[in-house]
C-alpha cells in the first residue's frame, strides 16, 4: 500500500474475537497506537470473558483443516489479548482517517460493529457477515461461523439496510461490490429467510 507503521493512527476492531485482534496488542505496546473496540466487546478483547460463540454449524473437513492450518501458520497461537482498549459506542464517528461511523450489530458477539466509510461507499463488516464460511467452504454473503446468537445477528442486519455502501468488506472472504442491500438479501436467503431486506 506504500504505507508504513508511522502512517497508522489507530487500530480499529470490529469485535473482540482473537482472529480479529491480530497484532493489535503489539501495535499498542510497540507503537503506542490506540486500540479501539465497541464498549460491549472491550472485556472480550482484553481476554476477561470467554468467547461467546455457540455452535459451529455445518462443517466439512477440508475447509476446516485449511482454516486451522492457515491460522496456525499465521500466529493464531501467539495472538495476545489487548491489555488496554479505548471504546466507542453505536453511532459514533471516529476521529481517524476516513472518519468511519460505528453501527452496532450485535449477534456475532455482543459488541460486533461495522464501520461505515461514507466517503468511500464502503462498509467494513468484520464478522457481521462473511462471504466465505471458513468451516465448510460455502461462498457468498452469509452469517459467519462462531456466532454467539444467529437470530440476533440476522435481525441486526436490518440496521444496515439502505446505507450508501457499494463495497462490503467482510472479515472472511472476498469483498462484495453489489451493495449492502444485495448482500443482506443473500444472507437472508442463505439463512432461509425470504423477501426484501427490512428497513
Amino acid at each position: 500500500m506504500g504505507r508504513s507503521l508511522a502512517d497508522v493512527r489507530a487500530v480499529l476492531l470490529t469485535h473482540g474475537h482473537s482472529d480479529h485482534i491480530g497484532f493489535a496488542e503489539r501495535a499498542r505496546r510497540e507503537a503506542s497506537l490506540p486500540v479501539m473496540v465497541h464498549e460491549s466487546d472491550a472485556a472480550l478483547a482484553r481476554g476477561e470473558v470467554p468467547n461467546p460463540a455457540k455452535g459451529l454449524g455445518p462443517m466439512r473437513l477440508l475447509p476446516m483443516f485449511r482454516f486451522l492450518a492457515w491460522s496456525l501458520r499465521h500466529g493464531a497461537l501467539r495472538t495476545k489479548n489487548v491489555a488496554e482498549v479505548s471504546t466507542f459506542g453505536d453511532g459514533a464517528t471516529l476521529d481517524v482517517p476516513g472518519s468511519p461511523r460505528v453501527i452496532h450489530v450485535p449477534g456475532h458477539t455482543p459488541g460486533c460493529a461495522v464501520l461505515h466509510f461514507v466517503g468511500q461507499q464502503a462498509l467494513l463488516a468484520g464478522d457481521a457477515l462473511c462471504t466465505l464460511n471458513v468451516l465448510n467452504g460455502a461462498r457468498g454473503p452469509q452469517i459467519a461461523p462462531f456466532t454467539a446468537d444467529r437470530a440476533q445477528a440476522l435481525d441486526s442486519l436490518a440496521r444496515l439496510v439502505g446505507l450508501d455502501a457499494r463495497f462490503v468488506l467482510p472479515g472472511h472472504g472476498e469483498p462484495w461490490s453489489d451493495g449492502i442491500d444485495d448482500a443482506i438479501r443473500h444472507v437472508r436467503d442463505a439463512a432461509g429467510h425470504s423477501g426484501a431486506p427490512r428497513g
